[in-house]
């Protein structure tokens, strides 16, 4: 199953972009519905006026999208009166839809983890210091590292230790794909017009 991240922009245009953002977007959805594929919606910042969105952000799954692609990425121009200014004359109003490759989070796996034990520091009595019964976890391909000294037990502290270290390390990796997606989303300000991919002539 692939899996890609679209992105509608309007590409800081007036509000009929905006709207036309909109009908791109109950299109993709209709659109994807029909062909079985999987939709998600993963952001949208909403527009000037209801029915309207300055961007949207969907994730789609399924197989054989590179058609899909095709048809979508790139600049889409939509042909119509405006709904907002009737006795406006341009009638021709542009959005942009980029299509980017989802980077899957690496699978969780305990071989990555490089455990040391060390004597335990602090409250707890001559037992817990004797004994080297804290347990540092170190997550080689991210270099995050956790240390647990809650019990007296080594193995209770290196079974926390690994819930621990596997939680900071989840959350590490999402913010990276957060950072990433803040970089498409510079995007949305770079919307050419002409050499549209698609012309739809519909009412918005």
């Amino acid at each position: 199953m692939d899996k890609i991240i679209i992105q509608i922009s309007s590409g800081r245009g007036p509000v009929e972009c905006c709207r036309v953002v909109t009908c791109i977007k109950e299109k993709m959805l209709a659109q994807s519905s029909k062909a079985g594929y999987g939709t998600e919606l993963l952001e949208e910042t909403a527009g000037p006026v209801n029915g309207t969105h300055y961007s949207v952000t969907l994730q789609l799954q399924g197989r054989d999208l590179e058609s899909f692609i095709r048809e979508w990425r790139g600049t889409i121009k939509w042909i119509a009166q405006s709904p907002y200014r009737k006795n406006h004359k341009r009638k021709n109003w542009f959005a942009g839809v980029a299509i980017f490759g989802v980077q899957e989070l690496p699978q969780w796996n305990e071989r990555d983890v490089k455990f040391e034990t060390c004597r335990a520091s602090g409250p707890g009595g001559q037992n817990v210091n004797k004994v080297e019964s804290a347990v540092r976890g170190m997550h080689i391909p991210s270099g995050i590292q956790v240390l647990a000294m809650d019990s007296r037990s080594q193995l209770q502290n290196k079974k926390l230790c690994l819930e621990r270290l596997r939680a900071k390390v989840m959350a590490w990796q999402m913010e990276q794909l957060v950072q990433e997606q803040q970089c498409r989303w510079q995007l949305h300000n770079i919307l050419e017009r002409g050499n549209e991919v698609k012309i739809i002539t519909e009412i918005l």
